[in-house]
């Protein structure tokens, strides 16, 4: 069992930035694929960026070039930078994770076992 806890959002201005923190309670965190989710009201929850243990990443298309994800092996962590924010960017942002299985990464919700709580982020325009 693993619990992914979220840190990190809020309310920013057009333009800005947010680093979003998932902190996990794994005892093997490097066999877990992190990702990241958001869902904004009315909408379906959307895929953002997942990253296996050795680094290798995907992104949305949609957001290649200002989001960034990354993680931190030693401190069970992976992280979602996000840049240049706009206000259709304003969602609740998942973290998500899987036991590694395949050699790419998984995109859907469905493919994902566990989940955090979600933590909000507004951008005002």
């Amino acid at each position: 069992q693993v619990q992914l806890v979220e840190s990190g959002g809020g309310l920013v201005q057009a333009g800005g930035s947010l680093r979003l923190s998932c902190a996990a309670s794994a005892r093997t965190f490097n066999i877990y694929v992190m990702g990241w989710f958001r869902q904004a009201p009315g909408k379906e929850r959307e895929f953002v960026a997942a990253i296996r243990w050795n680094g290798s990443t995907n992104t949305a298309n949609s957001l290649k070039g200002r989001f960034t994800i990354s993680r931190d092996n030693t401190r069970n962590t992976a992280y979602l930078q996000m840049n240049s924010l706009k206000p259709e960017d304003t969602a609740v942002y998942f973290c998500a994770a899987y036991v590694q299985s395949a050699i790419y990464i998984y995109t859907r919700p469905a493919e994902y076992e566990y989940w955090g709580q979600g933590t909000q982020v507004t951008v005002s325009s």
